[in-house]
């Protein structure tokens, strides 16, 4: 059964101008691992588009999960490649659930679909 749809949209320019202005941004939206596979990106834009990804999908989750963002930290939900390289995502208190996950990218934007299912 279906517990919850979350879907977020995202400019790329907006996530870029973030990390410009405020360095500890990152630090906020990204887990210790995640930062790890940022860091080893290379081009801006390719950061971008990686961090603006995890932003919308983190988002997309909080939406799907009807707490938004507040309740529950960007810090509890993890989003790392499979061993396909397809993003797997992992959040803290949602153990007994599926969680599926969808990321995208345009020129300008990202955007990040969350479907969360009951697994019992």
């Amino acid at each position: 059964m279906i517990k919850g749809i979350g879907i977020d949209l995202i400019e790329l320019n907006r996530i870029q101008e973030k990390i410009e202005h405020n360095e500890r941004f990152i630090k906020r939206i990204l887990t210790d691992k995640e930062q790890e596979l940022y860091s080893s990106l290379t081009g801006v834009m390719r950061k971008v588009e990686y961090l603006a990804g995890r932003f919308a999908a983190k988002e997309a989750f909080a939406k799907a999960a009807g707490t938004g963002i507040g309740k529950l930290s960007f810090q509890h939900i993890e989003i790392l490649p499979n061993e396909q390289g397809a993003p797997r995502i992992i959040v803290q208190g949602f153990n007994d659930d599926n969680i599926f996950i969808s990321i995208t990218h345009s020129k300008e934007y990202a955007m990040a679909q969350v479907v969360i299912e009951d697994n019992n």
